[in-house]
């Protein structure tokens, strides 16, 4: 039940607040603490888009069926600012040969690896495997066939901070068999999430060999 004695004293109260008498002052603290929230939401807004994720909408086929033509996504920054870029990531780079395009892609082969593409089949040897191996991919259809841009045999050994990079898509695919390796310098980042469309919405998984 309540308290009708109370109210009456609440309501009191209420009604013997006092209005500021210069309202002018009042609005233009209103706008100060606007002003700084908004350079506040602001500065996390940049930090967060140029150095923890960024946008960006697939543009043809090339990374088909496991990404889409005018797909968005998000590519997270971080993982890299902390270790390196690892065999499966799909990773979203500016192209060598134009900086101003980027280029989304998987990566096959890392720094020191001696990848050899013959056959339909990606063979790549390092330290701990010197004879080298078959890499299996579980994640491109199994009639997609991989060979040299030219048909021959593709033989490519990888330096300190080099990558090799190819579309899911292989036979509709601009990637390293073409125009090369990889910079790292070149990775903006690692595909994270999509967000469009809605139907593919979530966080990708990572390829496991």
């Amino acid at each position: 039940m309540f308290d009708t004695e109370q109210k009456s004293e609440h309501t009191e109260q209420l009604s013997s607040l006092k209005v500021n008498a210069n309202p002018t002052k009042d609005f233009i603290g209103f706008l100060t603490d606007l002003l700084k929230t908004g350079v506040v939401v602001f500065a996390l807004a940049f930090l967060l888009r140029y150095f923890a994720i960024q946008p960006y909408i697939v543009d043809g086929e090339s990374m088909m069926p496991n990404y889409i033509n005018n797909e968005y996504l998000l590519a997270e920054k971080i993982t890299y600012l902390f270790g390196q870029p690892q065999r499966g990531d799909v990773v979203v780079f500016k192209y060598p040969k134009n900086p101003s395009v980027n280029y989304i892609k998987r990566i096959i082969g890392l720094p020191g690896e001696d990848i050899k593409i013959e056959n339909n089949k990606i063979t790549i040897a390092n330290s701990s495997n010197p004879e080298g191996f078959v890499l299996s991919e579980n994640y491109i259809p199994k009639d997609d066939i991989t060979n040299a841009i030219n048909g021959n045999t593709l033989e490519k050994h990888l330096n300190e901070n080099e990558f090799f990079v190819l579309g899911d898509n292989r036979e509709h695919s601009s990637d390293s068999r073409e125009w090369g390796v990889l910079p790292k310098a070149n990775i903006s980042g690692r595909a994270w999430l999509t967000l469009v469309p809605l139907k593919e919405f979530g966080i990708h998984k990572h390829a496991t060999y």
